[in-house]
């Protein structure tokens, strides 16, 4: 059988599959293998061959077994109505009277959720921060008579609950348009960065000379605010977004440069989802593809942007048919796993006419985002006063009892397990109900898994139970109705390489 067809089993599953090894995010291989070139002259062979020999990186290990993570969108538009901004606001109309951000963290954590990414500068240009770069912010407002720094009070709340910092830093600003910075059509030029400022105190341990655009060093002293004075930060946000300019004033984005600067002062984070780490899955519902690859073709333009060798919302990101498709223009085939971002209401800022999804929604959009191979990212937007909305705190608690609920034991672990070429066998014991299946291949080793079936030992024979294509680092399967056996067993049908499988949890719901 050909290499790209291999199904086998190591005997190290039978470990593997009670549980993940620890795996810090900074102890990335020394040849992590994350993205590999791939050639006009590849055959199909050639590009699967490729495919599966790409690897993770540490940080992105970690970020992924994170499941869930939490977005705060917060700024002028709060208080404006606006989901876009204008840049031309007056800070004063940013006045959350009761901010309270320990509320935030305790409403996060009880939700189960271990990370939160704060908009810490949206496309309106709005920084939550006295910034030295930027009179559009907090430093501005009356808001504790100018002295307000959300951020910092984010960032410490959080770390006092045990959940890790992110940041989105919106590459789009509206405010330094009106400025004649961002889309000035300036040539890109060598910066120091930090740059000082009339009244700089600081004292850099080192500084940074790197290539940008007037606006892109404008970005890259903001980064450097933020990743130095706040703490440590766990995943640093960019989308692509422009600003709403002109077509012929469109701002080339100084990614290399950005990303340079993020791997020098924040090491562990997760640049998403216009990063190198983390991709945009492709829409703003939440849902990942029925068969989700964390292997995807990508090119690279603009100034070492990771970008899409297919359409980002193409219906195939992965399998051997889009690595074909996307040959033409693939320059890599990369380690690239899907975010799978929507917000809790309607919009991505509070609006008081809008209500939170209902706990169904929210478990429905669960199983088709963890459950298939991605993160999800939930917006939860802070309300006018600064506070978490009551009815969305309950929505939290509620949707973690419901998918602890769902996944509540499982009854796998434990049990006597046997390995075999392309499966993996599970002795309960005794007969249980199942309704709840949940998969991982241990993707140190990449992601193998191109279909498996699952079956249960039924009246003396192998009867199959479901069937799907990829795993991944998680796949969870609910079953229509619950089968009860003794044995069970999950089977690789079609795989890139060697398969490995780290967990196959068994469960039945208490729905």
């Amino acid at each position: 059988m050909a290499v790209s067809r291999r199904l086998f089993v190591t005997a190290a599953t039978a470990l593997a599959v009670t549980g993940w090894p620890a795996l810090p995010a900074s102890a990335a291989p020394a040849d992590p293998r994350y993205r590999i070139p791939v050639s006009p002259d590849d055959t199909e062979a050639d590009l699967v061959r490729k495919a599966s020999q790409v690897r993770p990186t540490a940080r992105q290990i970690a970020w992924q077994r994170l499941e869930r993570t939490a977005f705060l969108h917060f700024g002028v538009n709060t208080f404006t109505g606006l989901e876009w901004g204008t840049g031309d606001e007056d800070p004063d109309v940013f006045q959350p009277a009761g901010l309270d951000t320990d509320q935030w963290a305790r409403a996060l954590r009880d939700g189960g959720f271990q990370l939160a990414v704060l908009t810490v500068k949206h496309h309106d240009g709005f920084v939550l921060y006295p910034s030295r770069y930027t009179d559009h912010s907090v430093g501005s407002s009356s808001w504790r008579d100018g002295q307000g720094d959300v951020l910092r009070s984010f960032a410490d709340s959080m770390r006092r609950h045990g959940i890790k910092v992110g940041v989105y830093v919106s590459p789009a600003d509206e405010n330094q348009y009106l400025h004649g910075v961002y889309a000035n059509g300036s040539a890109r030029a060598e910066h120091v960065i930090p740059t000082p400022v009339p009244g700089d105190d600081r004292s850099p341990r080192r500084s940074y000379t790197l290539p940008a655009t007037d606006y892109g060093a404008h970005m890259l002293n903001q980064l450097y605010e933020v990743l130095t004075e706040y703490g440590p930060i766990d995943e640093v946000w960019f989308d692509g977004a422009q600003g709403r300019i002109p077509p012929d004033k469109v701002e080339k984005y100084d990614w290399d440069s950005w990303y340079t600067l993020v791997r020098s002062l924040a090491p562990d984070a997760a640049i998403a989802v216009s990063g190198p780490d983390v991709r945009w899955v492709g829409n703003e519902g939440g849902l990942a593809r029925e068969d989700e690859w964390s292997v995807v073709p990508v090119q690279e333009k603009d100034y070492g942007r990771t970008d899409y060798a297919l359409a980002y919302d193409a219906a195939d990101m992965g399998s051997r048919d889009a690595l074909v498709k996307a040959q033409p223009v693939a320059d890599y085939l990369q380690w690239w796993p899907a975010e799978c971002d929507v917000s809790i209401r309607d919009g991505w800022f509070y609006h008081t006419d809008q209500q939170p999804k209902t706990v169904d929604e929210l478990t429905d959009i669960y199983f088709r985002s963890v459950g298939r191979n991605s993160v999800l990212l939930l917006n939860i937007p802070p309300d006018t006063d600064g506070l978490l909305p009551a009815a969305d705190v309950v929505r939290l608690r509620e949707f973690r009892e419901r998918v602890d609920h769902e996944l509540p034991k499982d009854l796998a672990r434990g049990a006597r397990t046997t390995t075999g070429p392309g499966r993996v066998t599970v002795d309960l014991g005794g007969e249980r109900e199942v309704d709840r299946i949940r998969l991982a291949e241990d993707v140190r080793h990449g992601q193998q898994v191109e279909s498996f079936v699952v079956e249960a030992l039924v009246n003396g024979a192998w009867t199959e139970v479901t069937r799907a294509g990829t795993i991944g680092l998680s796949r969870i399967l609910p079953l229509p109705t619950a089968v009860r056996a003794r044995q069970w067993r999950v089977r690789a049908t079609g795989a890139r390489s060697v398969v490995r499988i780290a967990e196959f949890g068994l469960y039945r719901s208490r729905v």
